[in-house]
């Protein structure tokens, strides 16, 4: 069975399998476009990774060959080439000429002429890498973007209207929680001690588990009775010294929330 014949192009649904005789294609139309390079030492770097070459012992007869054949398709393109290029291609010939030469028999060991364009090539390598490495990080307004939302000093903001509690604050606080528990108050219990740990514990389980500032009366058990008020008064007064914890004015009440 034969391979039948692939159309060049589809013109309004008709295939074309030669070129028309009448058809004109300028000189210029088709180009071929070579990766471009940021300098002369980027393109030595690109010509020794694609021939796997050391740099260390850098081949200088086929990278300069190499690129001299790069120069020339820029010229044959039109292409103004920097001076950079030009300087370049001028030290690869003047290494490799003074490769060619013979070494003088003398005791005192000739620098090679390679050492200098090698510490450049490693020096840029070294640019070049940690260069692609800034790039891969996240970066504003590509990755993410900064919120335009500000708030002024004249605007609604969380804490308008907030002010810090006075120790003051606290025990009247507490006093009118302790009267409105002794009005429920039938008959007396012996309970066991509450532990003024066990109720730090407790408090800080409790708001890490509800994240959000609660109001002084949240925080109190009701079952634990006036001796339950004081050794959570007492925990709260523990967890402000030790700046845990931090306790708002909000209206009528307090709100206690976990430091920040």
């Amino acid at each position: 069975m034969e391979q039948q014949e692939l159309p060049l192009a589809m013109v309004r649904g008709e295939a074309y399998t030669a070129l028309p005789s009448d058809l004109f294609i300028p000189p210029d139309a088709l180009e071929v476009h070579l990766e471009e390079f940021e300098g002369p030492l980027d393109l030595l770097l690109y010509l020794i990774k694609k021939q796997k070459f050391d740099i260390a012992d850098l081949p200088i007869a086929p990278i300069s060959e190499q690129y001299f054949q790069y120069i020339q398709q820029l010229e044959y393109r039109n292409i103004n080439l920097s001076a950079d290029y030009l300087v370049m291609a001028a030290t690869l010939a003047y290494i490799k000429s003074r490769m060619l030469l013979p070494k003088p028999e003398v005791d005192d060991e000739e620098e090679d002429p390679r050492a200098e364009l090698v510490r450049k090539l490693q020096e840029y390598q070294k640019v070049k890498n940690a260069a692609e490495l800034l790039d891969q990080l996240p970066r504003e307004e590509r990755e993410f973007f900064v919120s335009g939302l500000s708030l002024d000093e004249d605007s609604d903001s969380a804490d308008k209207g907030f002010e810090q509690v006075l120790l003051a604050d606290l025990i009247s606080a507490y006093q009118q929680v302790i009267k409105r528990e002794a009005a429920f108050e039938h008959h007396h219990i012996q309970r066991e001690a509450i532990s003024t740990h066990d109720k730090i514990k407790a408090l800080l389980e409790k708001l890490t588990y509800y994240m959000r500032p609660m109001a002084l009366v949240e925080l109190l058990d009701i079952n634990e009775g006036r001796q339950g008020v004081v050794v959570t008064f007492l925990a709260i007064l523990e967890l402000i010294k030790s700046q845990m914890i931090h306790c708002l004015v909000v209206g009528d009440h307090i709100e206690v929330s976990l430091h920040d």
